[in-house]
């Protein structure tokens, strides 16, 4: 495995992980599953804040729609792909801005 496919291989478990840690994050601070309706309340602080949260917890948001839609019962093969690869993109571009933060931090900490 070369150092660039590692290094995508970790951008991505990193961006779905932390996705998934705001998601729980958010669950566990306001007792209800976040979810794009976070949105739909119109141009509020609210919803105004909302979108940076979003950009990060999007990939475990997506997925988790991907299951629960899943049982309720069959989905066609081809929009699941497509959700899935959406998902997995996003958690990779997440997840190298993640990165690309935490780099920057510990060579300014150095």
């Amino acid at each position: 495995m070369t150092a660039e496919a590692l290094q995508t291989f970790l951008a991505l478990a990193i961006g779905f992980s932390f996705a998934a840690a705001m998601a729980t994050g958010y669950q566990l601070a306001v007792s209800r599953p976040p979810s794009f309706q976070m949105l739909s309340k119109g141009p509020s602080p609210s919803a105004f804040a909302a979108v940076p949260f979003l950009v990060f917890a999007a990939p475990y948001l997506i997925v988790r729609l991907l299951v629960r839609a899943g049982f309720a019962g069959p989905q066609e093969f081809g929009p699941v792909m497509m959700a899935t690869m959406f998902a997995g993109i996003w958690s990779l571009m997440s997840g190298t801005v993640l990165m690309m933060m935490f780099q920057t931090a510990f060579t300014y900490l150095q």
